[in-house]
């Protein structure tokens, strides 16, 4: 029986977060997993150039494989291109937001801690899930990109300096009870991030929910296109630092096939 192929689109490696929560509840399927280190991050990036990049990108990998959905497993980009890859495809499109409304629901003080980055803070599309769903919070908001580098060197073996994490950490203060991890890197530090907050503070973020709504999507019946007898692979569109070391635990977590600058993404890289 063919299974549902699944391509997870992110920047970086902070999508393997969400690939591991989906894998979980669907581990069967075939998975191709894609990011753009080409022009990462994407919070330092115009916003028409990201949507045009991602559109771009998207559709490359879509007429290679025999996709059924697509998950753009990034804060930062599911805030801008939702509506314009919905537009130009057929197929399902789901997208990652900071898990505000859960974490509204679970907090005791209506105190939040939101860490995410720069772009995805200041985005009209968070304020408006802020205002929709936790109106009757204090939202504490720190935006950063140096821990989305911190969660790329830790795939890569380096240590976390947990001196660093703590100074980034240290405009949450002790009254928040609820931190929304609102960037698919953060999960990858979870332990470190918890250590530093304490166990006072419960860490929340999208990947179980992203998995619950890909399987009401997508069933076994449904698919007529794929199956998994080539193995789940993973793209990156230029070749990483310590392209081995990455290499390694992507293969760890059930990507057997690992690819950078992949030559079918050559046409489109140059068109960028």
């Amino acid at each position: 029986m063919a299974q549902p192929h699944i391509l997870i689109f992110d920047s970086g490696v902070g999508g393997l977060s969400v690939y591991q929560a989906i894998k979980a509840s669907l581990p069967s399927a075939q998975y191709t997993y894609l990011f753009d280190n080409a022009a990462f991050p994407y919070g330092e990036l115009e916003d028409q150039r990201l949507v045009h990049r991602v559109l771009t990108l998207v559709k490359a990998t879509c007429e290679r494989h025999a996709v059924d959905i697509i998950v753009i497993a990034c804060n930062t980009a599911s805030t801008l291109v939702l509506p314009t890859l919905r537009d130009a495809l057929s197929i399902p499109v789901v997208g990652v937001v900071p898990a505000i409304k859960p974490a509204a629901a679970l907090s005791q003080h209506k105190a939040i801690g939101l860490l995410a980055t720069p772009a995805t803070v200041n985005r009209p599309y968070t304020a408006q899930l802020i205002a929709d769903f936790a109106k009757d919070c204090r939202i504490v908001s720190v935006g950063t990109t140096a821990l989305v580098h911190m969660a790329e060197r830790k795939l890569r073996g380096e240590a976390v300096n947990q001196q660093d994490l703590s100074a980034i950490l240290a405009p949450f203060d002790s009254h928040i009870d609820v931190l929304v991890l609102g960037c698919t890197h953060f999960p990858l530090l979870h332990d470190e991030i918890q250590a530093a907050m304490g166990k006072q503070v419960q860490l929340v973020d999208s990947g179980n929910a992203i998995a619950r709504r890909v399987a009401s999507l997508v069933t076994p019946q449904a698919s007529v296109t794929s199956d998994n007898s080539d193995g789940n692979r993973a793209y990156a569109t230029a070749t990483p630092i310590k392209a081995a070391a990455l290499s390694d635990y992507i293969r760890s977590i059930g990507l057997e096939c690992v690819s950078y600058a992949p030559a079918f993404l050559d046409r489109s890289l140059h068109a960028l």
